[in-house]
């Protein structure tokens, strides 16, 4: 199984997957509600959204804007079952466990923390 930096480093080579970054107002958000807050929303976002055995509105059920998570979901290749059966070989049709949540929401983070580094770094 694949590392979190080594999902990361893949991701990077993908033109779709590294097109996806937060913008000004995703940095405000996160700025003002803190990265404790967002790590509660992605846990939310994918035990309700993502984690279920089957999804009525699998592949449309993540918004392409709105919240730097569902920019971190896409950027990541976690936005839907497909996504995670095709990048990370995620069987569709079983819920995922405990740890595979875990696992996703700290992927998410890892990819909105780099975000929130190189726009520090770029001030």
């Amino acid at each position: 199984m694949q590392t979190t930096q080594q999902a990361l480093e893949k991701l990077k080579k993908s033109k779709f997957r590294s097109g996806f970054h937060l913008g000004q107002a995703d940095f405000n958000y996160i700025e003002q509600k803190g990265m404790d807050t967002i790590k509660n929303h992605a846990t939310d976002f994918i035990k309700n959204r993502l984690a279920p055995a089957y999804i009525e509105n699998d592949g449309k059920q993540t918004p392409m804007r709105g919240h730097p998570v569902f920019i971190a979901q896409h950027a990541c290749a976690c936005c839907c079952r497909g996504c995670l059966q095709k990048w990370y070989k995620v069987e569709k049709g079983k819920e995922l466990t405990q740890q595979q949540q875990e696992k996703i929401v700290n992927l998410i983070m890892c990819w909105i923390e780099s975000e929130v580094r190189n726009h520090n770094q770029s001030k």
